[in-house]
């Protein structure tokens, strides 16, 4: 049987971008992207909140190969990385192979003729000989478990499906949460509403943020001087490594983290006036154990005299405001859910049933083995499928980082399958077992098993209490995705 397609791209993010020009490369043309969303760009699509921005330096969250010397700032805003997937789009041609508005709802690996069926919430089906699921782990957004959240009588909105249409103006507005969105939201409306009650569970490390703008100067710098560019990418590089994958995974090895945290305290004395509300923002888990956030106006906000820290657990939303423990009702008019997203909960990696091998569903692989994946790539019994945000893939780094590293992979097992004339490719058990214990046996030097996590509520752990983030370096995770051995895999024909 022909396919449809030899490769299908679920998703239209950074993740199938950066696949996408990787595949072109290689001279495999023959693909389609399908994506949920009426717009390119993943996150930077869906998410528009007042405040957005990247969190890593911008000269790290481009790709290699399309680097940009014109971000406003050393932290780009959001509309300017969703520019730049359109810009991307346009760029490597990629507009009329993808078919935006079609949501993948299912897809079943066809043993006899080695495709994928693809099922899509138009009703239209695709075949595809390979899947690429780059759906990333940010696409759903989680609502908190909270009783009567259903009863508010205001708008209530996520972070994540931002409703620009409500003035929040003058309003009592309440966010729930305090993770990487709420940093960037709190600051950005605190001095329009009247009355801002933030709900905390866990405080967030909070460290300074050398942002600053970029002007054309320095833009007519980086673009004339031999070797400028460069030295600011080394330079942004190096910064991202140290401050999350070598404190997370090297932790008591390299004594970055105590610097870290001895920063980040200062970074909160001088900012936070009154003591007690400084105390309850001290984080008391150790840096790693969930992303730190970088800013320099969110901890001065809970300075301002219409901004209140709540720290009691929430009871119960009502009608017209938040109750707590202890009973106290917080009135508020509009209620913001900054509550993050499901990431390692059933039904989003990815979020669509995944038959392989003799009906074998994914979710229910991993829910009897644990999360684990080839170099985050490949799970055994699922052949042609390939992941760009696998468990066991990312480190931490920068995602562009992982994109270009994870297509790496995926290219060249499909350059072999084609070598090959191959039409299934399936990474051996034994390849996927020697690769899960190398991971597990790297744990004793990680934050999340060496560090004081327990507080952290961090999403960084599954239910099983793995953190499934890969142990390694940035430079050994790029030179593994070149030199893995493909004999790792087979390659078998239909028939």
């Amino acid at each position: 049987m022909q396919p449809d397609h030899e490769v299908a791209v679920v998703g239209a993010g950074f993740s199938g971008i950066g696949t996408a020009i990787a595949l072109d490369r290689a001279g495999i043309r023959d693909w389609t992207m399908l994506e949920e969303g009426d717009g390119v760009g993943g996150a930077w699509h869906w998410n528009t909140y007042p405040g957005i921005g990247v969190d890593i330096p911008s000269f790290s969250y481009q790709f290699s190969f399309e680097q940009r010397s014109d971000w406003s700032r050393v932290y780009a805003p959001g509309d300017e990385l969703k520019a730049y997937a359109e810009h991307c789009v346009e760029r490597y041609r990629l507009r009329e192979r993808i078919r935006l508005g079609t949501k993948v709802t299912g897809a079943t690996f066809d043993e006899r003729d080695h495709v994928w069926r693809l099922t899509t919430a138009t009703g239209q089906a695709t075949t595809a000989r390979h899947v690429v699921d780059a759906t990333g782990v940010f696409t759903q957004p989680q609502t908190p478990d909270i009783a009567g959240l259903d009863t508010f009588a205001g708008p209530t909105m996520h972070t994540a499906r931002w409703d620009h249409d409500e003035d929040l103006r003058g309003r009592r507005v309440a966010i729930v949460g305090t993770g990487a969105s709420a940093v960037q939201v709190i600051p950005t409306i605190a001095p329009e509403v009247e009355r801002l009650t933030v709900f905390q569970r866990t405080p967030i490390w909070c460290l300074q943020k050398l942002d600053r703008p970029l002007g054309p100067r320095l833009h007519g710098l980086l673009r004339r001087v031999p070797g400028a560019q460069l030295a600011m990418r080394l330079a942004s590089q190096s910064f991202v490594e140290a401050t999350f994958p070598l404190p997370a995974h090297f932790h008591g090895v390299v004594p970055i983290a105590k610097v870290g945290e001895r920063q980040g305290l200062a970074h909160l004395r001088r900012q936070v006036n009154d003591p007690a509300v400084r105390e309850r923002l001290t984080p008391r888990y150790s840096l790693g154990c969930k992303r730190p956030a970088f800013s320099n106006e969110y901890l001065p906000a809970f300075n301002r005299p219409n901004v209140e820290l709540v720290t009691d657990s929430i009871e119960a939303v009502e009608p017209n405001g938040v109750r707590i423990a202890g009973g106290r009702l917080h009135e508020v008019e509009v209620l913001i859910l900054a509550t993050g997203f499901k990431v390692f909960d059933s039904g989003n990696m990815p979020p669509f049933p995944v038959c392989g091998r003799g009906g074998a569903d994914l979710e229910q692989w991993w829910e009897a083995n644990r999360y684990q994946a080839y170099e985050g790539v490949s799970v055994p019994g699922f052949p042609n499928w390939f992941m760009i945000l696998g468990p066991y893939g990312y480190n931490g780094a920068s995602y562009f980082t992982l994109i270009e590293n994870q297509a790496r992979h995926i290219v060249r097992c499909l350059r072999r399958a084609r070598r090959d004339a191959a039409t299934a490719v399936e990474v051996t058990p034994e390849a996927n077992r020697r690769y899960f214990e190398q991971m597990l046996s790297r744990r004793g030097r990680q934050v999340f098993f060496g560090g004081s996590c327990g507080t952290a509520n961090s999403y960084y752990f599954d239910s099983r209490g793995d953190a499934p983030f890969r142990p390694a370096t940035t430079a050994e995770v790029a030179w593994r995705s070149g030199h893995f051995p493909l004999e790792d895999y087979r390659f078998t024909r239909a028939g």
